[in-house]
C-alpha cells in the first residue's frame, strides 16, 4: 500500500520553477554532491563496524522524503511565492539531514567547524522558511476557499468534483443534503435542477469538446447569481443542481425563475465564432427531513 505512492512520487512529471529556476532539482542534487565530496576530501571514511545502521536509516529516510515532498509540490502546485517558500524550506531540510547522513560515513577532523554549523543549521533554518511558507499557503488557501464556496460549501473532496465543470458531482451533492438533514433548529432548504433544452444537438453538431465548453460557461453563470451559502453541482449530463439551505418556497421559485432566464440568454460562441444558445429547463421542491438525498434529486430529475 505506501510502495505504490512512492513510485509515483518518484515519476518523472512537469517540475513548477523555485526562484525562476526550472532545474532547482538538479541544483539540489549538485549540492549534495559537493557537500559528499568536501567530506571525502577533507574528511576520514569511517570502518564498517562503526556505522550506525540505525541512523543511517533514520536521517537517510528524512532525505529520501524532503526529496520526495519538494517533488510532489513542484509537481502539484505552479511556480509563485508560497511555492518558493514551501520548497526552500524543504530544501533546507534536506541539506541538513544529508549532513548528518554523511557523517555516519566519514569523521572529520575536530579543527573543522564548518559540518557543525551546517548540520546545527540548515534543518532549524528550513522549518523556519517551511513555516512562513505554511503561512503563506494558509492565507492562498483562505482566498481560495472564498472562490469555492459556491461549489464546495462544508466539505473538499477533489475525487468528488467534475474534470469538466469543477462541481460536484451527484453523491458531492447527496452528502450535503444529509447535512442539511442533520441540521436541527434550522429554517428549511430547497433543491433545485436546470438543464438546456437540445443539449445533445450540439455534441452533434459542434462536436463534444464544443458542448464542454458550454457546460462550464453554463456553470460559471450560474455560480455568479447565487448567494454564497448556496451549493451548485453538476448532477449529470446537461443537468445543474442547486442547494438553497434556508430557502423558502418564495425564494426557490425567484430563484428557479432567475435562473432559468439566465441561462437560457447565455450566447455561448464556439470556436468557430458560431453563437450557441438554448432555452433552460427548472424544476424545484423542498428538501425533504427524511427521504435520502439521492432519492430527492431522481425525483426531481424525473421532472425535468
Amino acid at each position: 500500500m505506501l510502495i505504490s505512492p512512492l513510485l509515483k512520487a518518484l515519476q518523472p512529471v512537469p517540475q513548477a520553477p523555485v526562484l525562476g529556476l526550472a532545474h532547482f532539482g538538479h541544483l539540489l542534487a549538485l549540492l549534495m554532491a559537493g557537500l559528499m565530496a568536501a567530506f571525502a576530501w577533507g574528511g576520514e571514511a569511517k570502518p564498517l563496524q562503526d556505522w550506525r545502521w540505525m541512523d543511517v536509516a533514520g536521517e537517510g529516510g528524512m532525505v529520501l522524503m524532503a526529496a520526495i515532498w519538494i517533488t510532489q509540490l513542484r509537481s502539484s502546485r505552479p511556480g509563485g511565492r508560497v511555492t518558493n517558500w514551501l520548497c526552500l524550506g524543504l530544501a533546507g531540510i534536506l541539506l541538513g539531514e544529508w549532513v548528518d547522513v554523511l557523517d555516519e560515513f566519514w569523521r572529520l577532523p575536530k579543527a573543522v567547524v564548518w559540518d557543525n554549523w551546517l548540520e546545527s543549521g540548515l534543518t532549524p533554518l528550513g522549518m523556519l522558511v517551511l513555516t512562513i511558507g505554511l503561512q503563506h499557503w494558509r492565507e492562498e488557501e483562505r482566498a481560495l476557499s472564498d472562490q469555492l464556496l459556491k461549489r464546495e460549501r462544508l466539505i473538499r473532496e477533489h475525487r468528488s468534483f467534475d474534470a469538466i465543470t469543477q462541481l460536484g458531482d451527484a453523491d458531492y451533492l447527496a452528502r450535503q443534503i444529509a447535512l442539511e438533514q442533520q441540521r436541527e433548529g434550522q429554517p428549511g432548504a430547497a433543491l433545485l435542477m436546470l438543464s438546456l433544452d437540445g443539449f445533445d444537438s450540439i455534441a452533434r453538431e459542434h462536436g463534444l469538446a464544443e458542448a464542454d465548453r458550454l457546460l462550464q460557461a453554463a456553470g460559471h453563470l450560474l455560480i455568479l447569481n447565487l448567494r454564497p451559502e448556496d451549493l451548485l453541482c453538476r448532477y449529470a449530463g446537461d443537468r445543474f443542481a442547486l442547494l438553497m439551505p434556508g430557502a423558502g418556497p418564495a425564494l426557490a421559485a425567484q430563484t428557479a425563475g432567475h435562473l432559468q432566464q439566465a441561462l437560457g440568454s447565455l450566447a455561448h460562441h464556439s470556436r468557430q465564432g458560431q453563437r450557441i444558445q438554448r432555452p433552460a429547463r427548472v424544476v424545484w421542491c423542498e428538501v425533504d427531513a427524511e427521504e435520502p438525498g439521492a432519492q430527492q434529486l431522481l425525483h426531481l430529475a424525473a421532472r425535468l
